[in-house]
């Protein structure tokens, strides 16, 4: 089995070992909070485990092992369960960002199948509850992120108890602790793009929307892991920086593909409807460069029917072709094999271990060309 294989087993595991002992704490309250921990296992079952990934080479780049792929022979070995637990605390937070970020745009889908406060929402159908059902979904939404928060803290936590540098465990601590921020700041900074774009000054359209990007997914996806995963292993000021000159391009690589998928991504690969962020009327790069090079007619149509709920999907189509016809798909490809080629020059000659040199420019590659 590949060391991306290996791996990925073994934060699954530690992610199930963490529900489990869970489980009876929530079953002791009350047999209605068992769907809690349910849906957790259902969330937390899919993904790339691109964060957790990244942890791990960021980790790797500046520790090393002679073989990676022999070094988990002993998944006990040194300070690896502390890795692998980050990793898992990583995958966590990210489930609640998703959780949270479904509520805010108002998701139907995630992954193919209903998201968190969907499901919710159809419990109270099924129960036959008082109140609203919408109402009841978003609120047990909120308390599922919520939750999720809570227990990527205490994962992480118990995780550099486990870490035999105490210096190493306050710096990813610090780490952590920044990035939750961040993205927290980042996702806030996204809901008022999309309130207030009509005032957003002519020409700064696209700056307001990589701003975005950069601190509510390209951070937290990509350069943050890295720098944690680095402060585990003791990282030196060159190799964090080096580390931080891959990332946060790479991250932004990230989101533009993401961008590109929720506008023209296949929904049996993505798991989402085609031409989501159409509906929810996310205020990407991809729509600032197509309002930038339309003419007014063109523009004016694009804001009218940009986030409509009860968008058809021959208006879909329309859209879609619309932004495809202003060159904006072009200009976004451009710029994510910019930004990729960014990251990868931050590589060439970097104070870090060969094997992760290796691995980071094999999952660069694949982050720039994935479909999902």
């Amino acid at each position: 089995m590949s060391t991306g294989g290996r791996l990925v087993d073994l934060v699954q595991n530690r992610i199930d070992e963490f529900l489990d002992a869970h489980d009876p704490i929530l079953a002791a309250v009350a047999d209605e909070t068992v769907p809690l921990g349910e849906i957790s296992r259902d969330f937390l079952r899919f993904g790339k485990r691109f964060r957790a990934r990244f942890a791990y080479w960021g980790w790797q780049s500046v520790q090393g092992a002679d073989d990676p792929a022999d070094f988990f022979g002993d998944a006990r070995r040194g300070d690896l369960p502390a890795v692998i637990g980050v990793a898992a605390a990583l995958e966590l937070f990210h489930a609640a960002a998703l959780v949270h970020d479904d509520l805010i745009d108002a998701s139907d889908t995630r992954r193919g199948a209903p998201s968190a406060h969907r499901r919710f929402e159809q419990a109270h159908r099924d129960g036959r509850f008082l109140g609203d059902p919408k109402r009841f979904g978003e609120s047990s939404g909120v308390l599922l992120g919520d939750l999720l928060l809570v227990w990527s803290d205490e994962l992480f936590a118990d995780s550099l108890d486990r870490l035999a540098d105490r210096g190493n465990a306050r710096a990813a601590r610090a780490e952590f602790n920044r990035m939750r921020t961040d993205v927290t700041a980042g996702q806030y900074l996204d809901i008022v793009a999309e309130a207030s774009w009509p005032h957003v000054r002519e020409g700064r359209e696209v700056d307001t929307a990589l701003n975005v990007i950069t601190y509510k997914s390209a951070k937290y996806s990509i350069e943050a892991p890295l720098a944690i995963g680095a402060s585990l292993g003791g990282a030196s000021l060159a190799q964090m920086a080096a580390l931080r000159e891959f990332g946060l391009p790479l991250g932004i690589a990230f989101q533009l593909r993401d961008d590109l998928l929720g506008v023209y991504g296949d929904s049996e690969v993505t798991g989402k409807p085609a031409g989501d962020d159409l509906v929810e009327g996310k205020r990407t790069v991809l729509i600032a460069l197509a309002r930038q090079a339309l003419p007014q007619s063109a523009r004016r149509t694009v804001d009218e029917l940009l986030g409509d709920p009860e968008l058809t999907p021959e208006q879909i189509a329309m859209l879609q072709e619309t932004i495809r016809a202003s060159g904006a798909i072009d200009e976004v490809e451009r710029m994510i094999t910019e930004n990729v080629d960014l990251a990868l020059d931050a590589l060439d000659g970097a104070p870090l271990t060969g094997d992760a040199i290796d691995a980071l420019s094999r999952l660069a590659e694949s982050i720039s060309v994935r479909s999902s």
